[in-house]
């Protein structure tokens, strides 16, 4: 059945008839005619339903050029978080990107649009492709001439690309074999296979992860969801090295997400994970840290099995260790969690840790350390960087700092409460409630 526009008397959101109209209607009045942006837009999204992985970069830069912009580059991040690598196919272009040091790299690492003006008067822009929050690259194209129009539609475009990647990337190694740099061993590959997003933001909370050795991490893991106020979180370490590590963490990420899903309390998730990894795996162990965050109260509550407290920074500076009775590693049986909590003033960070951060002796044989890493935090907190950031650049330190040595996994979760939702989380403009950067319409 269909509408007549000039015959319906249809009113949107009201039972008196008092707006009429067909379907859809601006209570501003504006156009129900197609606009460019939505032209591009709709054309994108309709033709990618069916569209082959591999076309995915041609067609956005097919209906990029159609639009007038042309020398289109599709930008991945690789697994190490330091260099951009180019899309290939046919209408794109572009070479490996350093994230450090490029037009490319500070969009990346800011979150925020780069321009750059070209000999002709064009301008380039480098836009962030987020996924929701996730940074999974940039795109990269030029156009005659900029304003905020443009600016607004080239960030959708971007947006709506990430997504296209991230969504295609279920069924095609083409995005990830992009992403890598060099070869991957197989207990990285089921390592990354099982993570959730590396970066997560809300007007509430921001939270970040690494792994290193990015391309051969064997038994350090972590994991997050957020369910209405509360962010479940957990880091773990798996005894040994290599494919056995790293199937043990599987397992234990897998009776982690089963317990959070049946909504069992940590002390239970804490059980069923000491349960499954002694029947399963026995004479071995693993370290864990599972926790709870209110995003209304600001309270955080944890089980420390066994490993490395966390660390609370306030203002730029380690305020306190995440300490109190810590419980056994799980897999020898039988153990009995102890529920530990702390309450969080607004803006505050936590940093969980694996022990290989710690514990990688420098060239002199002397450890890393833990009032190493406190400097290193301290130094980077300083230019009040975005989690994602601080994350990136503080692996990257620490792994200098240990000479670039990798004996053992090395890996980071920093979580940042940024205070109570709003009462108007659905109000429309909300600086804070679109990514940094970003052109409102």
């Amino acid at each position: 059945m269909t509408h007549n526009d000039a015959g319906s008397t249809y009113a949107p959101g009201t039972a008196s008839g008092a707006r009429t109209g067909v379907g859809f209607e601006d209570p501003d009045g504006r156009s129900r005619g197609e606009s460019l942006g939505e032209r591009l837009l709709g054309s994108l999204l309709d033709r990618a339903h069916l569209m082959p992985p591999r076309l995915v970069g041609p067609l956005v830069a097919q209906e990029i050029a159609a639009m007038g912009g042309r020398d289109v580059a599709i930008y991945l991040q690789d697994f190490e978080h330091s260099v951009l690598r180019p899309l290939q196919g046919a209408g794109l272009g572009g070479e490996p990107a350093s994230i450090d040091d490029s037009s490319a790299g500070t969009a990346f690492r800011t979150d925020r649009p780069c321009e750059v003006a070209q000999p002709d008067g064009g301008v380039r822009l480098f836009v962030p492709m987020l996924d929701g929050s996730d940074r999974v690259g940039v795109l990269a194209l030029t156009l005659p001439r900029v304003d905020d129009n443009d600016r607004r539609l080239a960030q959708r475009i971007a947006g709506l690309t990430a997504d296209l990647v991230v969504t295609k990337s279920g069924y095609t190694d083409t995005f990830a074999r992009t992403r890598m740099a060099s070869p991957m061993s197989l207990s990285a590959h089921l390592q990354w296979q099982i993570l959730p997003p590396m970066v997560m933001t809300t007007p509430d909370l921001a939270l970040a992860g690494a792994l290193e050795p990015a391309y051969d991490v064997g038994g350090d893991s972590f994991d997050y969801a957020l369910d209405e106020h509360t962010l479940h979180l957990a880091v773990f370490d798996a005894m040994g090295h290599g494919v056995e590590a790293a199937t043990m963490a599987t397992l234990l990420i897998g009776a982690y997400r089963h317990g959070r899903l049946n909504d069992s309390d940590l002390t239970d998730m804490y059980a069923e994970m000491d349960s499954v990894m002694a029947d399963s795996y026995p004479g071995r162990f693993a370290t864990a840290l599972i926790g709870r965050l209110e995003t209304t109260t600001g309270e955080l509550t944890w089980v420390n099995a066994g490993h490395p407290p966390g660390l609370l920074i306030r203002d730029g500076r380690v305020v306190q260790e995440l300490t109190g009775r810590t419980s056994r590693p799980v897999g020898f049986g039988n153990g009995e969690a102890y529920v530990e909590s702390v309450t969080l003033q607004p803006r505050d960070r936590v940093l969980f840790f694996t022990d290989g951060v710690v514990e990688e002796r420098m060239p002199d044989g002397v450890q890393f350390g833990d009032q190493r890493l406190r400097e290193f935090i301290e130094d980077n907190a300083l230019h009040a960087l975005p989690v994602a950031e601080t994350v990136r650049l503080l692996s990257h330190a620490l792994l200098r700092g240990r000479g670039g040595r990798t004996s053992d996994d090395a890996s980071l979760l920093m979580v940042e409460w940024s205070g109570p939702p709003r009462d108007d989380e659905l109000a429309r403009n909300l600086v804070d409630a679109v990514p940094a950067g970003t052109v409102l319409g």
